[in-house]
């Protein structure tokens, strides 16, 4: 049992020295410029409003997914303000809420956020942002463009809470200890 649990300790090492050494490194964005983000702020902390700010997220997310650079986001954005704020506005009229949605094109604060590989410092973004009637809310947010809001292969937004990720090294060790959960 001994010599068990002390192959195990060192297969575990062997493994977290091995995915330590393949990590990618994190690499920090250098200019704010050339990034474009979204800002979603929902209408309180309730349940309702809460689930309504990620509906408006998942109508605006796929609108964005033709544009191939910083320019064609902000382009579409100035150019189809009204469909986005109509689309904003249809989900909430969906759901029986009949506050109001306001889009503003602007300069915001974000803190540092990691996507990946590539980190992003706290600073000022151009940045889509969708207040949802008072905005006294929790908020969401993510990259236009450089596009890194996760989206599936149809373009449709993906939840992160629905991603669940395996790891090959884990499972191979669980078959070798027997997975006791």
């Amino acid at each position: 049992m001994l010599k068990r649990m002390m192959l195990t300790w060192i297969l575990i090492a062997i493994a977290a020295v091995a995915v330590l050494k393949t990590a990618p490194a994190v690499q920090t964005v250098a200019s704010n410029d050339g990034i474009l983000r979204l800002h979603v702020i929902a209408n309180s902390d309730s349940e309702p409003d809460q689930s309504a700010k990620l509906a408006v997220r998942d109508a605006l997310l796929p609108l964005f997914q033709k544009a191939e650079s910083y320019r064609d986001a902000r382009e579409y954005l100035l150019h189809h303000g009204k469909d986005l704020q109509r689309t904003a506005e249809a989900v909430l009229e969906s759901r029986g809420l009949d506050y109001g949605v306001q889009l503003s094109l602007g300069t915001e604060s974000f803190p540092d956020r990691v996507y990946g590989d590539l980190a992003f410092p706290a600073g000022e973004y151009d940045a889509l942002c969708v207040r949802l009637g008072r905005a006294e809310g929790h908020n969401w947010w993510c990259v236009l463009f450089p596009p890194l809001c996760i989206v599936s292969e149809d373009g449709e937004p993906v939840d992160l809470d629905d991603i669940e990720l395996e790891s090959s090294v884990w499972t191979y060790l669980k078959t070798l200890i027997g997975d006791r959960r």
